[in-house]
Parts: C-alpha cells; structure tokens; sequence
C-alpha cells in the first residue's frame, strides 16, 4: 500500500508541537506522583529521608515494606474485605439499575412519571448520617457488610443516564423483536445490553471506585476490625499514625532497631495498595468508551 506523505504548514506543525507537549505534561504531572510513590516504598529505609518530593528513581533497592505489607494481616484482610464489598455491590448496582432503568424506558409503565420525580427528590434531599444510621440499626444491619454494599443500591444520576440511553433506542427495533415474540426480558438481554456495553461500562467504572474508596460508612457501620475495607486500615495507618497496628509487633520485634522501619515507605506502600486495583480496571473499561453505541444495529 502506498504511504501518502501529508505535507503540514507551519502553523499546522506548531499547532501539533504544542498538542504533543501538553499532552506529554499532562502524562509527566499525573505519573510523577505515583512513581515518586513508587520509588519511596522501593528505596533503602536509610536512604528514605533525603529523598525530595519530585524523586522517582529508588534510591538502594529494599522490598522489606512491600514484605511487610503484604504479610501483615490487617492489609490482607482489608484487601479481602474490598474485593467482596466492591464485586458484590457493583454487581448489585448494576442489575439493579439496569432493570430499574428498563423499566422506567416504556412509556407504557404505569405511574412512571411519579417514580421518575421520586428518583429526582433523592438527589436533592438526601438523608443525614444520624436517621441513616437508625434506619441502619433497626434494619439490623450494623456490623454487617450489606450497610456498606446496599448503600445507594441505585445511584439516580448513572439511572438517569441509562434511562435516557434506552429511549434513544430505536422503536423499530424492539417492535421488530417483539413480531418474533421476545418478551421484556428477552429484549433486554438480547437486543438492549448490547447496544449498552458502552454506558453499561461507565457506570460499571464509576460504581466500582465508589466501592472501593468507600470508607466513611465502614468506619460507622463496621466496628469489628475484622470486616474493615483496605481504605478504612489505610486512614488507621495513614492518618492516625497507628504503626504497631500495621506493622504487627512481631515484625517489629524482628528489627533490632525500629528506626529501620521508614513510616514514609510504609505510607507510600500502603497507599499504591489501594490506588493500583482502580488503575488496572481502568484499560478493561476504557476500551468499550470508543465502541458505537449503535454499531450493527441498524442496517443502512
């Protein structure tokens, strides 16, 4: 195939040059403090101090904090206890909100106007922290993970946005299935999600970092130390400064100097923990953005 050379003016090759070096300064402020994480949690305990802000190579090489953190029961229940609260819920999230929003897309549904203003009213009046937790408490749910998991089952802004993305369906479709005798539910899984992937898989990107930086309720409703999520032990730590809690007194008794263990590499670490999950689920979402919500379905 022969290659087309596109001459550009000069305006047109300064314009791209100023393109490309935003975009390489957007890359460089958003990964500099990740890698300056990094290269702390990686970096020798003795060398930690003199390391500035802006540094992203390590300095020695220890893996003694990621040995730590991994080992320490406390983290491995609290990524444990994250990852059943963030599958569990987000799956819940999105069959309920899916369904919810399915049927509020029929304009044949029985009082749908009245639920549609009802789902309006809980994004501007929502309930306080202190009728939150008796409704909680009498429910029973107090100590239990489904007071983290059952909160905001249904969030009205990703409804919304289904919502509307059903309607732009194109009617002919669903009456052409419904000729060959699919029902609701039928229509829904064959011919509607689909087409969704797109707006299925933002909502699934949003309500899963929902769940995974969940840590207010967690702290309220999950006394048993036990049952606390990654971030709940990351503020213990990170915020409260309790050392002994994440370290373990085992481990400090192995040092015969508890100056070696570096709070600042154990910070550094113990956040990464937390932000590398979002990171990764990210190039598994992103990719169904660039898909047409549309594509296949009609035919010209």
């Amino acid at each position: 195939m022969a290659r087309v050379n596109v001459r550009r003016s000069p305006l047109e090759r300064a314009e791209y040059a100023i393109i490309v070096s935003t975009l390489l300064l957007v890359v460089v402020l958003t990964m500099q403090p990740l890698l300056h994480l990094l290269a702390v949690s990686l970096s020798d305990p003795g060398q930690v101090a003199g390391m500035s802000g802006l540094a992203v190579v390590p300095q020695g090489l220890s893996t003694d904090v990621w040995a730590l953190l991994i080992n320490n029961p406390a983290v491995q229940r609290g990524i444990m206890n994250s990852a059943l609260i963030t599958i569990v819920g987000t799956a819940l999230n999105l069959v309920m909100t899916v369904l919810m929003a399915w049927g509020l897309s029929r304009a044949n549904l029985p009082g749908r106007r009245t639920i549609f203003v009802l789902v309006l009213v809980t994004i501007v009046f929502e309930p306080g922290i202190i009728p939150d937790y008796f409704v909680v408490r009498r429910l029973g749910l107090i100590d239990s993970y489904w007071s983290v998991i059952l909160y905001k089952a249904v969030n009205a802004w990703y409804l919304i946005i289904l919502i509307r993305f059903f309607e732009e369906i194109p009617k002919e479709l669903l009456e052409a299935s419904e000729l060959d005798g699919a029902g609701a539910f039928r229509q829904l899984w064959y011919l509607v999600l689909p087409l969704a992937l797109p707006s299925l898989a933002m909502i699934t990107l949003f309500y899963f970092v929902f769940h995974w930086n969940e840590f207010f309720r967690a702290m309220i409703y999950l006394p048993d130390p036990n049952k606390w999520p990654l971030q709940v032990v990351l503020r213990q730590f990170v915020v409260e400064g309790d050392k002994l809690s994440m370290v373990g007194a085992q481990a400090m008794n192995a040092y015969t100097d508890a100056s070696q263990i570096n709070m600042r590499s154990l910070r550094a670490g113990m956040i990464l923990l937390a932000i590398v999950p979002i990171l990764l689920i990210y190039p598994l979402i992103l990719k169904f953005f660039t898909k047409g919500t549309m594509t296949g379905a009609l035919k010209g």
